[in-house]
């Protein structure tokens, strides 16, 4: 997959990601917003050094490292993927608290409608405002969407200094054993 130009990252911005999703997945990962990257290449969290998929392989949801440009598999694993505010910035921090909780009220919807086991939303800071709850952690949640389990994750950016691979990995790994 070539690398997109930085015509195609300006072109990219305000664009959207379909979502890969399907009745009855084991998680629905949610990402906070599709990144300029993902949104020209058309696919979730692709930038490089974003690390969902890496994570995703070595907490053992996946059985080898897929790429962004596989993504449409993930339903065979009973994995799913969306984001909590569909339009693409260059950095989650141009979205308005505003725009966080119509996305949660959106999550709320999708989650009625398609049924996941569990959602995971990559993010505690998008998840606190979303949600309302400014004190939410990493991990399992007491309060659920509709009938899913939440979970949240942090978020798989490789600007989040505060986790690296192996710890991210961990957290996933942590969910996935939850599921068993």
């Amino acid at each position: 997959m070539p690398h997109p130009t930085r015509a195609d990252l300006d072109a990219a911005r305000d664009r959207t990601v379909p979502d890969v999703i399907a009745t009855g997945l084991a998680v629905l990962f949610c990402g906070i917003n599709p990144s300029l990257y993902s949104a020209a290449t058309g696919h979730h969290f692709a930038r490089p050094g974003n690390r969902f998929w890496p994570a995703l392989h070595l907490s053992g949801f996946t059985p080898r490292r897929m790429t962004p440009a596989e993504q449409s598999e993930l339903p065979a694993h009973g994995l799913g993927v969306t984001n909590l505010v569909a339009r693409a910035t260059a950095r989650a921090d141009e979205l308005s608290a505003a725009e966080l909780v119509t996305g949660g009220e959106r999550l709320r919807a999708l989650v009625g409608e398609h049924r996941p086991r569990v959602v995971a939303v990559v993010g505690v800071t998008a998840y606190r405002v979303a949600f309302g709850i400014p004190d939410a952690r990493v991990g399992a949640r007491e309060e659920g969407i509709g009938e899913a389990s939440v979970w949240v994750l942090p978020n798989p950016s490789g600007l989040n200094a505060h986790y690296q691979l192996p710890e991210l990995a961990a957290e996933f790994r942590t969910l996935r054993m939850s599921l068993d």
